[in-house]
Formats: C-alpha cells, sequence, structure tokens
C-alpha cells in the first residue's frame, strides 16, 4: 500500500512543472545570493570630518580613516553645528570632530584630543562606527610612538593602547559567511520542506483528489506517512545542493563528520514536514495555508539565533525558544561546520528534536480526518 501512496506522491511532484524547478533553483539563489546580503558587518558609514586643527598629524589621521575601508567621507565642515546638520540630513552617519592644536598637543604635551558623535537610531551602525573609529586612533598613536620614540605618548580621544594579539578560534579570519551559511542551509530546508507539506492536503482538498482517498481502506499513519518521505527525499537532495555549493562557491568544508550533519537532518525534515501537513490538516484553501505557515515561519527564524545570539534577548524569549526545533538544528549546523563538534556532544539537540519529530507528526496523523 505505502508503495502505491509513494507513487502517487512523486508522480504529483513530477507532473508539476514549478516544484522541480523550484527544488533545485531555490538552493542556488540562496546559497550563491543571500550570504553576501546577510552579513552584519558595517561598512560605507558615512563620516563627516571637522578637522580643526589643519595639520600633518590632523590630515594623516583623516587619511587612515577614510581609507580603511569601513568609511565614506561624504561631509566636511567647518564647524560641528554644520556637522550636525548633515546627521540630520541624513548624509552623515558620524562625525569624527578634531581640536585644534592637535598636532602641537601631540608633540608638546604627548596628547591629542577628538570627539566622536555617532547617529544612534542605528545603534549597531553607530557602535560599530564608534569601534573602528577608536581601532584606527589606536593604531595611529602607535605609529606616532615610534616615530617619537615616546612609550609614554597618550592616544588621542585618551584611550589606552595595549600589545594584543588576538587568537580567534574556529573561524580565524572572521568571515561572517562562515558563520552564516551553515545557518541559511537550516532556513532553506525549513522553507522547502515545510511549505511544500503545508500545502500538499489542502492542494488535494482543492482540487476533490482527497476524496478518493477518503474512500480507501487506507490508514491516517500510512496517508501521513506516504506524504512525508518524498520531501524527506527532497531534503537530503536540497542539503547535499547546499553543501556543494557551499564547499565550491565559499571554500566552506564541516569541520566535523558528515554523517553526523545528515544523522541530524534526517530527523530535523521530519519535524518541519510535520508541522506543515499539521497545518495543511487544518487550513481549507491554498492561501489560507500559506498565511498560516509563513507566520510560523518568520517566528521560528527570527528565534532561532540566525541573525541574532538567543542569549542576547532577555529570558522570556529565550524559553520560547526552547520550542523553537529551528534553533536546535542551527546550533548542530554551526557546531559541526565551524567546532567539529561529535554526535556525543550535541545529544541534547538530538533529543529535543527527536520530541518534536514525536509530538508533530503524531499530531498531524491524529488531525488528519478521512471524513472531511
Amino acid at each position: 500500500m505505502l508503495k502505491f501512496l509513494l507513487e502517487k506522491e512523486f508522480k504529483q511532484i513530477f507532473r508539476n512543472p514549478f516544484l522541480p524547478r523550484m527544488i533545485f533553483a531555490m538552493p542556488l539563489m540562496m546559497m550563491l545570493v543571500f550570504p553576501w546580503a546577510a552579513n552584519q558587518e558595517v561598512k560605507n558609514i558615512k563620516l563627516s570630518i571637522v578637522d580643526n586643527d589643519h595639520s600633518t598629524y590632523s590630515e594623516r589621521l583623516v587619511n587612515k580613516i577614510t581609507s580603511s575601508g569601513y568609511f565614506k567621507l561624504t561631509d566636511v565642515s567647518t564647524t560641528n553645528n554644520n556637522a550636525m546638520k548633515s546627521i540630520e540630513s541624513g548624509n552623515a552617519d558620524i562625525i569624527f570632530e578634531i581640536e585644534d592644536g592637535f598636532e602641537r598637543n601631540i608633540i608638546n604635551e604627548s596628547t591629542g584630543r577628538v570627539m566622536i558623535s555617532a547617529n544612534s537610531v542605528n545603534g549597531t551602525k553607530g557602535g560599530l562606527g564608534t569601534q573602528y573609529l577608536s581601532t584606527i586612533l589606536t593604531d595611529f598613536a602607535g605609529e606616532l610612538r615610534e616615530e617619537h620614540g615616546n612609550p609614554n605618548m597618550e592616544v588621542p580621544a585618551e584611550i589606552l593602547s595595549f600589545g594584543i594579539m588576538p587568537q580567534y578560534k574556529f573561524n580565524p579570519h572572521l568571515d561572517y559567511k562562515v558563520f552564516m551559511v551553515p545557518a541559511l542551509m537550516v532556513m532553506l530546508l525549513t522553507m522547502l520542506c515545510g511549505f511544500l507539506p503545508a500545502l500538499n492536503i489542502v492542494g488535494e482538498k482543492e482540487a476533490g483528489t482527497i476524496e478518493q482517498i477518503n474512500v480507501t481502506p487506507v490508514k491516517r499513519l500510512m496517508f501521513v506517512l506516504a506524504k512525508l518521505v518524498p520531501y524527506w527525499i527532497i531534503g537530503f537532495i536540497v542539503l547535499s545542493i547546499c553543501m556543494g555549493l557551499a564547499a565550491l562557491v565559499y571554500g566552506i568544508f564541516p569541520t566535523g563528520s558528515l554523517l553526523t550533519i545528515f544523522l541530524f537532518a534526517s530527523v530535523y525534515i521530519l519535524v518541519v514536514s510535520g508541522m506543515g501537513l499539521i497545518i495543511s490538516n487544518y487550513s481549507d484553501t491554498m492561501q489560507q495555508a500559506m498565511f498560516v505557515m509563513y507566520f510560523f515561519i518568520m517566528i521560528l527564524i527570527l528565534m532561532s539565533g540566525l541573525f541574532t545570539p538567543v542569549t542576547s534577548m532577555p529570558q522570556w524569549a529565550q524559553a520560547i525558544t526552547t520550542i523553537n526545533p529551528l534553533k536546535y538544528f542551527i546550533q548542530v549546523m554551526r557546531l559541526v561546520y565551524l567546532k567539529g563538534s561529535t554526535f556525543g556532544e550535541m545529544i541534547p539537540q538530538f533529543l529535543a528534536l527527536c520530541g518534536f519529530v514525536v509530538a508533530l507528526n503524531a499530531w498531524a496523523v491524529l488531525s488528519y480526518r478521512k471524513s472531511q
């Protein structure tokens, strides 16, 4: 019985001219485009310069800032008030003001002052922009120390300088794509293996073919299993495509075992497919199923740690994420890809996903009514 039901499901998928194309095109678009856009590195910060000194040192400092690659000089003002107008008009994000007598004070008093005024409507851009400038000031002060041979020279903006030798574990080049690409694979699996099953049963309702199934002796468990298996296979195909693209395009390979990834994926695909079938069981139209699935997918993605760490969320939000299966699989993908974690180190995530599989798919079986 299961064999014929699976044959019917695969025929329905391949008869649809849109679904096979989307299964292959969506991973290509997601993996080739999104990693470049989903990047929390802040660049091209619009900078307004107020140079009250017009000296060699101030010119060197401005050149060092603008050549860093993080700032785009959009305004040069004579006073802070004029520069503030650029902030208000949106032409500048940060004002960097150099005091009058900047070079003289550095040579005579070993100290120099600057003022950084950041537009914090976008807190991330304002905070990171200020940090970038502080780092550049520290480097500039180090250059001046070497030139003057004065180790006690103070840093502009009164920022102390230390000899730091950073060692970045697991992502030594701080490449944000290494952090995002594994999580994007999870998001893609969630969308494909969640949306397609959500539209499956309700599509048969609208086409009228569900009535033919209802008059057969097919059990509810067998019916739901036949719906899950095709998308389980599709999920493996999509994941393999994504991992191949990550390796070929970005040079990102899993540090850990591929077997571990596919083991967790085999469980996770059943989780999101079961959720999609539940929504399909309770929906009467394709439009209703799409809106409900989109509502849940958006919440799951935003509270999964994809873009912002779960630990940075309020306590009540962290409590809600315990029932978010997307969070657990994103943790697994990042741990395996970046740290090379083994299965034994991720047993809590595995048990959580297994719990979701049992609960959601049992719900999908019980919510399917043959009398509908």
